[in-house]
């Protein structure tokens, strides 16, 4: 008897990752299949629900909403800084991503999202924040715990 993917168990996974409106905005085609350990966290939320239950061979397109993909936009997650706080300040263009070191001593990626001559917009938002998500999956491997 063939059980299906369970919590805790490492899969492998083949995805085609769509928005709404059909762009691909990720894939694993051409790639080694993406590896995570279901209930690890390793991946957004919907993504691990969705191959929950499923057995090696099964394909299947789900629909990830907002919500348990990346959640909304933030407002608060946008900040403007002078341009002569950042080190390349100079080198930077709309759409670039730069590493912030925060107080605490950590680090976390912005892109830029406007810029004049005086300051510049970075935003901490992931990416796809905001947009509901769309997998073409297939299971390729289980490794049961």
């Amino acid at each position: 008897m063939q059980v299906g993917a369970r919590e805790g168990d490492t899969v492998r996974v083949h995805y085609k990752g769509r928005l709404d409106d059909g762009s691909v905005f990720d894939t694993s085609e051409g790639q080694d299949p993406l590896e995570f350990t279901i209930g690890a966290l390793q991946v957004i939320q919907g993504f691990e629900q969705a191959v929950l239950g499923m057995s090696v061979g099964d394909t299947k397109i789900q629909r990830i909403p907002v919500e348990e993909a990346y959640g909304e936009r933030q407002d608060d997650l946008i900040f403007e800084v002078p341009r002569s706080a950042m080190q390349d300040g100079e080198d930077l263009t709309v759409g670039d991503l730069v590493q912030i070191h925060l107080p605490d001593g950590q680090t976390a990626s912005m892109s830029v999202a406007a810029m004049n001559d005086d300051t510049m917009t970075l935003d901490a938002n992931h990416p796809l924040a905001g947009k509901n998500l769309t997998f073409d999956l297939e299971l390729v491997q289980i490794v049961h715990s």
